[in-house]
């Protein structure tokens, strides 16, 4: 019989987290969201643009909104609108993401995608950053299924611990981009890290107990996870250099 799996899960976020907001994906994707609103909606530049801005304050996703209240096809918009970014060339190779991510001690924390978009989506960005083989699994919005589930909804915490085998809550770590998002998995008992890039200002008030610049600084934050920073890891390398 196997033993049960008692590792913590550590939750990654994809979109301007596992790469930076600079690339200017979440730009793009506006600008896709905003001509499938003209073009399927019959809307104008500005009406498409408060529309998209209205559903994704009420929802957390434009696309809830447009299938709720105009009966799209999710599977299509996220054809013409996600699927359709131009992200090959933009989004490139990161060996030294891939570093952090290979220096994981798999052996206590399961590595883990937690996004708000549709699948394809996630697994062509980390397959572009050429991190793919790195995680165990994937949490994502399913748009085949409905009402839609996103982040930050109680429902799709759940969702992620139950697809992650998770043991509890608080067996959950987590890095995300999104202050919102931070904010109520701090609450649930996950331990959060606000990544916050080093030209965002500082909120008035921290989303969650860990706030961080970069990646590179989760190993400073979670030494015990990371071969090279974690006691256990530190004594095999001084038993190899004998």
């Amino acid at each position: 019989m196997d033993e049960p799996d008692c590792r913590s899960v550590f939750f990654f976020d994809i979109d301007n987290c596992l790469y930076p907001r600079s690339k200017k994906v979440h730009d793009l994707m506006s600008v896709l969201i905003n001509k499938y609103l003209e073009t399927h909606l019959t809307l104008s530049a500005a009406d498409a643009d408060m529309l998209h801005m209205k559903y994704y304050k009420d929802y957390g996703l434009a696309i809830s909104g447009l299938v709720m209240h105009h009966k799209v096809d999710p599977l299509e918009y996220n054809r013409e609108v996600d699927d359709a970014l131009p992200l090959d060339g933009l989004i490139t190779r990161n060996p030294e993401l891939r570093e952090l991510l290979e220096d994981l001690d798999t052996s206590k924390v399961k590595p883990w995608l937690f996004t708000n978009a549709y699948i394809t989506h996630g697994q062509r960005v980390v397959k572009l950053l050429g991190i793919e083989d790195l995680f165990e699994g994937i949490t994502f919005c399913d748009y085949t299924k409905l009402p839609f589930i996103c982040k930050p909804h109680p429902e799709m915490y759940d969702k992620a611990e139950r697809e992650a085998g998770a043991k509890s809550s608080q067996s959950c770590y987590f890095v995300d981009d999104s202050y919102l998002n931070c904010v109520h998995a701090q609450a649930r008992g996950w331990t959060t890290a606000h990544l916050l890039e080093h030209d965002m200002p500082e909120p008035p008030e921290r989303a969650s107990k860990y706030q961080i610049r970069d990646l590179e600084s989760l190993r400073s934050m979670f030494p015990h996870f990371f071969k090279s920073t974690s006691a256990d890891g530190a004594a095999q390398s001084r038993s190899s250099q004998l």
